[in-house]
């Protein structure tokens, strides 16, 4: 039987993740430092620690992909501008907003997919911690399980 201390604990633990908004990395730190406390008391405790932990892997993992896919077709995009054969190009150049280019289109379809995921992220924040709350156990969709 989890008592209401644990659930406090593995509710905590969730909502330690939206530290970051005022710690640097202190969706990591406050999770970590909670779980490491308090993971040998109990199985229920250790569990939410671990999922809270994996996600906020996962989800770092993830925007790093999304990053990296996206910054190529920004950077593509302001450099089809320049001629690199001509050394005077520098003088000419000029951003055209009447017809933008198909990669410009590509790489903000990331950064709305970046923004989707980020969204996303706080509902199962929220959701995990109201399940923590009621004593059950909870699963993160797409998440790496780095700690087992």
């Amino acid at each position: 039987m989890v008592n209401n201390h644990q659930k406090n604990i593995a509710t905590f633990i969730h909502l330690s993740t939206f530290s970051r908004f005022i710690i640097p990395l202190g969706n990591f730190l406050g999770p970590i430092i909670l779980w490491v406390a308090n993971k040998d008391k109990s199985e229920f405790v250790d569990a939410h620690g671990k999922q809270a932990i994996n996600f906020q892997i996962s989800i770092l993992l993830y925007s790093i992909v999304i990053g990296l896919l996206t910054v190529p077709f920004f950077i593509f995009n302001i450099f089809k501008q320049i001629d690199f054969i001509n050394i005077n190009a520098f003088e000419n150049i000029s951003i055209n907003l009447d017809k933008p280019s198909p990669l410009l289109y590509i790489g903000g379809a990331f950064a709305g997919l970046a923004v989707i995921a980020f969204l996303l992220e706080l509902v199962f924040i929220i959701k995990a911690s109201l399940t923590a709350r009621d004593g059950e156990f909870f699963k993160y969709p797409l998440t790496i399980n780095f700690l087992k």
